[in-house]
């Protein structure tokens, strides 16, 4: 009998490969995806995506319900942390009591999300973890993501490391090369944020085209229409 488990969704490259690899393991049954999304932009927290293309990612998927955590501008952890348990409190109501996430090597992300979960009686799961820094290891990942069939785009980069033409490139095997060799290949020291478009979990890609590029506190945006 396979467990219930929801799936941190940001709707960018590393959530998509946590739940490909998830869907690939019978002992679990994916019941949820748990979207944070900022008030009152209606965008996903961090990456600034429309919240529309995130229900257009879903009903692609049409795997499992959208389960919105809605977050203030600024959120701080207190406000984070409680958003996340009153999204959560119902479904652990149910008997579910774990939650995946897309996370790779930052030891302090992953002790955060295990006590964030304790608390509420529950277990993070990691299903792309390495545990490992070596650029190596990140392209592995990033090989077998884009192995698997998906594609992605580039839609935040953080200013420190990346240059506003980043933002809105297709995040291809071309592009890889002329990344710096200071960015992780996965962005997971937050270079950088993604967009998933198209996959092996999608019944159809998410047809979208590019917008207007911002840049606002040290980050570059490039706004993707539906």
């Amino acid at each position: 009998m396979s467990t219930p488990i929801l799936v941190s969704w940001s709707g960018g490259k590393d959530s998509a490969l946590a739940l490909y690899r998830i869907l690939q393991d019978p002992s679990w049954q994916v019941v949820g995806l748990l979207c944070t999304i900022s008030q009152p932009y209606n965008r996903i927290t961090m990456h600034g995506v429309r919240r529309n293309l995130l229900e257009q990612q879903i009903a692609a998927l049409n795997l499992a319900p959208m389960i919105p955590i809605l977050l203030p501008p600024d959120a701080s952890n207190a406000v984070y942390e409680a958003a996340w348990a009153d999204a959560l409190r119902p479904l652990i109501a149910q008997g579910i009591r774990h939650v995946a996430f897309g996370d790779i090597f930052l030891e302090d992300i992953r002790a955060y999300r295990a006590q964030q979960l304790a608390r509420l009686g529950m277990t993070p799961v990691f299903p792309i973890w390495t545990g490992s820094r070596r650029r190596a290891d990140s392209l592995a990942l990033l090989d077998a993501f884009w192995q698997a069939g998906f594609r992605t785009r580039i839609v935040c980069v953080d200013s420190r490391h990346l240059g506003p033409e980043w933002a809105g490139r297709e995040l291809t095997p071309e592009a890889l090369q002329e990344l710096p060799e200071t960015v992780d290949p996965c962005g997971e020291n937050g270079e950088f944020h993604t967009f998933v478009f198209d996959g092996p979990l999608f019944q159809y890609p998410i047809h979208h085209r590019l917008g207007r590029r911002v840049s606002r506190r040290g980050f570059h945006f490039r706004d993707l229409l539906p």
